[in-house]
């Protein structure tokens, strides 16, 4: 049974953007870039870049998981060799240096492949004097979004804002913090799974992510 009394708010990832880009609409004079996180936000921020008028490109980040829990992020690495880490959760389980550094090689190994596959900073715009949107199809725990956020302000950006359909309450009071601003349209104590907040939530494929650059390319 749907959690949701009409079922999900969100149709898909296109239609969340379209309605996120409403949101954002006052960053149009900023001279915005838009950058999704893949693959999921790539979908939501075609929409936003379309609509603002803004160049599209991607910042690419992946999860560190736990030993054996590969879906427990410990902490996420991004483009540029940036990474967090769950502090508490890397206490708690005991988790040691030669572990964790073994899985920041591995996630920056996946991220040189995205990279190629996605032809990152083939076309990429100066950020200098520029708003740089990051944008996501949900936020959860916000470990990722948070190394995305470090890789976007090595860039050089005046402002850095960061943008999704849906956000954990909890998690957006933190992640404000790291940016100049966050858009969320919903925002909710108990979040549950993203996908839960779509009533069409596909996996985004790796062939879609370069469709959809190329079309907001031309």
């Amino acid at each position: 049974m749907s959690r949701f009394f009409g079922g999900p708010p969100f149709r898909d990832r296109r239609e969340a953007g379209k309605r996120l880009s409403r949101k954002l609409s006052g960053y149009r004079g900023q001279s915005p870039v838009v950058f999704a996180l893949p693959r999921g936000g790539v979908p939501v921020a075609f929409e936003v870049a379309a609509a603002l008028d803004a160049p599209l490109d991607v910042v690419i980040a992946r999860k560190l998981g736990a030993p054996g829990q590969p879906e427990l992020g410990i902490g996420a690495v991004a483009q540029g060799g940036k990474r967090v880490l769950n502090a508490e959760i890397v206490d708690r389980l005991s988790i040691s240096e030669e572990y964790i550094e073994l899985a920041t090689r591995r996630g920056m190994g996946e991220i040189k492949a995205a990279e190629r596959r996605f032809m990152v900073g083939e076309r990429r715009t100066s950020l200098r004097g520029k708003t740089a949107i990051l944008v996501d199809d949900g936020l959860a725990t916000g470990v990722t979004a948070r190394a995305a956020i470090l890789a976007a302000k090595g860039m050089g950006p005046e402002k850095t804002i960061l943008a999704a359909p849906v956000c954990a309450r909890q998690t957006s009071g933190a992640l404000r913090r790291g940016v100049d601003g966050l858009v969320c349209l919903e925002s909710p104590e108990d979040l549950g799974a993203i996908g839960f907040w779509y009533r069409d939530f596909a996996q985004v494929s790796d062939e879609e992510v370069v469709r959809l650059l190329e079309a907001s390319r031309r």
